[in-house]
């Protein structure tokens, strides 16, 4: 390669560069590790959608996932241990203008975070929130989480998971959710425009992205990360508008992705203007 394409090619700017905080990178997350491809479909759906960047924010928890709120060149927070929607909450109703994105794990979100998240929803607080699903703790040594497979192998599960896992679409759905959709980091495309619309749209959006741990999970449970794609590939299908009841991650059988839930219903922000708001 020549001197001067060399030069060129050394100075070529990410094409996120300007969402990105350069100073932070080299990023935590491990070989392998889909966090990095989930959090780049969710830059490029800010930075696509046409939607005020000056408006934009992200909020996340504690975790792997958690980190992603550091990286980002926007206002940004990262909160306590399952206390990111909370955070989300109190942004919106202080500026409901604003675009509040909440970008963190499972462990995150439906363990210690569960209650939050189940009444975010049945408020529809008017919030989209991005769950990376790596089936484990994976940031503080990879113990069983609500969403980790029956059997499946952890550090505090050793000889195999004796409990069942959420069904994180149906549990969006039930608790009220008016946007719930699912991929793997590997349809990185449909996630990315799925990501774009939840921004756009009103009320609680949630999105649920499965991405390996090879380094926690994947280890302990004899799972190589190619193998982890080849089931993202082989062992999945889309089928828009399924059952939620149909939705459970089985990669034995068919794990079902795309878009669950799209309908319309009143805010939070919405419902209480209408109830509490005193007359002129």
């Amino acid at each position: 390669m020549p001197a001067a394409t060399k030069t060129r090619a050394a100075h070529q700017n990410h094409p996120l560069e300007d969402l990105i905080r350069s100073d932070r990178i080299p990023h935590i997350w491990c070989p392998g590790c889909g966090i990095g491809t989930a959090f780049s479909a969710c830059l490029s759906a800010m930075k696509g959608g046409g939607r005020n960047l000056e408006k934009m924010c992200m909020v996340s928890g504690i975790g792997c996932s958690g980190r992603a709120a550091g990286y980002v060149k926007l206002d940004s927070f990262h909160t306590t241990h399952g206390r990111a929607i909370p955070f989300a909450t109190g942004l919106k109703l202080g500026n409901p203008e604003l675009d509040v994105i909440v970008f963190s794990g499972d462990g995150d979100l439906f363990a210690i975070g569960g209650n939050h998240f189940i009444h975010a929803a049945r408020r529809n607080m008017d919030l989209t929130v991005i769950c990376v699903n790596n089936l484990n703790y994976g940031m503080t040594g990879g113990q069983a989480a609500a969403t980790t497979p029956h059997l499946a192998k952890t550090t505090t599960t050793t000889a195999g998971n004796p409990e069942s896992p959420f069904n994180l679409p149906l549990l969006a759905w039930a608790s009220g959710a008016t946007y719930v959709a699912r991929w793997t980091i590997l349809h990185t495309r449909e996630l990315t425009e799925c990501i774009q619309k939840a921004i756009s749209k009103s009320g609680f959006s949630f999105i649920e992205v499965l991405g390996p741990c090879p380094i926690n999970y994947g280890r302990r449970n004899r799972e190589k990360p190619m193998e982890t794609l080849r089931l993202y590939q082989e062992q999945t299908i889309i089928r828009n508008n399924a059952d939620p009841m149909d939705l459970d991650v089985d990669f034995k059988k068919k794990v079902v992705l795309g878009e669950f839930v799209d309908k319309q219903r009143p805010t939070c922000i919405e419902s209480y203007d209408r109830t509490c708001r005193l007359p002129e």
